[in-house]
């Protein structure tokens, strides 16, 4: 079982610069607990149109391949340490 972090963004976009440190930060965090993907959207249009990317930064948290939380724009260190670890603890009761 797996939990993927996957940050969409873009380098032109200033709330996306906002939420590079908190995401880096995450990736610190959690490390050898999961992965974290940062997707720029301008790049990779075909997994921006997958995942229904409409605006950056977008933060999607998938287990096992099933997304199970999408937040829109810039997220706070706790909002997002909190969905990852209510994802943990589904594999990990």
């Amino acid at each position: 079982m797996s939990i993927v972090l996957k940050d969409f963004f873009a380098e032109w976009c200033g709330p996306c610069q906002v939420q590079k440190p908190i995401i880096e930060k995450i990736a610190k965090d959690f490390e050898g607990k999961i992965t974290v993907e940062k997707i720029n959207v301008d790049e990779n249009v075909e997994e921006a149109r997958k995942y229904k990317i409409s605006a950056v930064p977008t933060i999607v948290i998938e287990k096992d391949g099933e997304v199970v939380e999408k937040f829109i724009g810039v997220v706070d260190e706790r909002t997002l340490k909190k969905a990852i670890n209510s994802a943990l603890s589904q594999i990990n009761p």
